[in-house]
């Protein structure tokens, strides 16, 4: 059973890995405090984003050679991969590491089973520490490892009257400058920013992270994504250099995100309109809503939803709201689906 000196060491832990140099991205955010055989704390370190060095590492270079005898703790189950790295698991063993506690098990099938490698070679270790706490901190990358595909996010704007639109198409602004920056600083932590082949021709929005959030080193450009087969122009703006663009020319949202979680992305921020949404909603592959409702009426214009394959009203598709703020004159809705149980 854990100690109190283990316990808050794992508390100091989740806090290195919410640092704000720690960017979210394909790898988890995961931090790590190395105590002495007293308990009494050694070093600390954190992992800084894809390519630096994983945190049981950065904590062991840190310590100099005084890590044997000591305990790990751990947010994360130590990887049993090399990929830019080595494994973290051979890493501790190397190092001399008597214990090991760790808070959430790695259940990616590449990087999985560094436990059970640690136990085998005579290492103390104990799983589950902090789990809830420590698993807030990487929701979506643990939700695509156990399922295989992105978490997906539809953000929308929309009036009071669930317009996305006016009458004659026009539709910017809906919302406030302040809401549309608070929407800059939520598409800085996904992976991909997803819209259909509407979206572009009718708005032809550029699908970057701009201002503060967009100028932080270390926290790259979310890829932007593509869906439908229409021809797009040359000359729209998500073919600028800005960013990286994949289209994909498909209308299954099922196919989408699978060729996502190829290329090792775990987040989608889904941005598309109305019929690219109704789409995701329909195939069941909305995992959380986040809609800004400006205080405006237009009385006319494009809904913000379309066909989401709901018919009665047993069928509708509720959420869970799970906060609700007010930004400049707009409020910031957020939910998820409420039968969602993960």
């Amino acid at each position: 059973m854990a100690s109190g000196a283990e316990i808050a060491a794992m508390r100091r832990a989740i806090e290195l890995a919410a640092s704000p140099d720690a960017p979210h991205g394909p790898n988890p955010r995961v931090g790590c405090v190395l105590l002495r055989p007293d308990g009494s704390p050694l070093t600390e370190g954190r992992h800084r984003g894809i390519g630096t060095d994983h945190a049981e590492v950065d904590a062991l270079n840190r310590a100099a050679g005084e890590a044997r005898g000591a305990t790990a703790v751990v947010t994360l189950e130590p990887c049993n991969h090399t990929g830019r790295t080595g494994p973290c698991s051979q890493a501790l063993l190397d190092a001399g590491i008597a214990r090991v506690v760790y808070a959430v098990p790695d259940d990616s099938p590449i990087a999985r089973g560094g436990g059970e490698v640690l136990r085998r070679a005579g290492v103390d270790v104990e799983a589950g520490v902090l789990r809830a706490e420590a698993e807030r901190l990487n929701r979506e990358w643990t939700f695509a490892t156990r399922h295989g595909r992105p978490f997906v996010t539809w953000k929308f704007a929309a009036t009071l009257d669930g317009r996305s639109a006016a009458a004659d198409g026009s539709s910017q602004w809906i919302t406030s400058l302040s809401a549309r920056q608070d929407v800059h600083r939520l598409r800085a932590v996904c992976d991909a920013l997803v819209v259909g082949t509407g979206t572009v021709v009718a708005d032809d929005p550029q699908l970057t992270v701009r201002g503060a959030e967009g100028s932080r080193p270390g926290f790259p450009q979310p890829l932007r994504v593509v869906v439908g087969r229409r021809e797009l122009p040359a000359t729209a703006r998500v073919f600028d250099d800005a960013a990286p663009t994949v289209v994909l020319p498909t209308h299954d949202p099922a196919e989408v995100l699978a060729e996502l979680f190829g290329r090792g992305l775990h987040h989608a921020w889904l941005e598309g309109g109305p019929t690219l949404a109704g789409a995701f909603v329909a195939a069941g592959l909305v995992d959380e809503v986040v809609a800004y409702v400006a205080p405006l009426l237009l009385g006319a214009g494009r809904h913000a939803l379309d066909e989401a394959g709901v018919s009665t009203m047993g069928e509708a598709l509720r959420l869970d709201i799970t906060d609700v703020t007010q930004i400049g004159p707009d409020l910031r809705l957020t939910g998820v689906p409420m039968e969602r149980s993960d």
